[in-house]
């Protein structure tokens, strides 16, 4: 499975949720970090676990599992590692305040369509 693939699956994992304002930054085009960041919001610490469950839920199922997960505690910025892909979902003030996309300004970013 392409990294593209595993990507579409994070992100219509997302998507399932609600997640809102969903983007995918090819991180890869500017460093060496990973290739990809998905970058969401969800309205409330509650959905923000929701979409990262069924994030780590779906890839599970296809035999993948994140190398890393961190902010399960707060809620507010739950960030779930799987090397290449990195996913990011915030609640909307964490999401303003750290602004991601501000400082990957210059990572293309990636049309969900384009992914195989």
């Amino acid at each position: 499975m392409t990294v593209e693939q595993i990507t579409k699956i994070a992100y219509d994992a997302i998507d399932d949720k609600l997640g809102q304002d969903i983007s995918i930054i090819n991180i890869g085009a500017v460093s060496s970090l990973c290739e990809y960041f998905i970058v969401a919001t969800a309205g409330s610490q509650r959905q923000v676990k929701a979409i990262a469950d069924n994030v780590e839920d779906e890839l599970t199922k296809i035999g993948i599992e994140p190398r890393g997960k961190e902010g399960y505690e707060s809620q507010t910025w739950i960030l779930l590692d799987y090397g290449d892909i990195m996913v990011h979902i915030f609640n909307e003030e964490d999401r303003s305040f750290y602004n991601l996309e501000k400082l990957w300004k210059d990572a293309p970013y990636v049309d969900v369509d384009t992914l195989a």
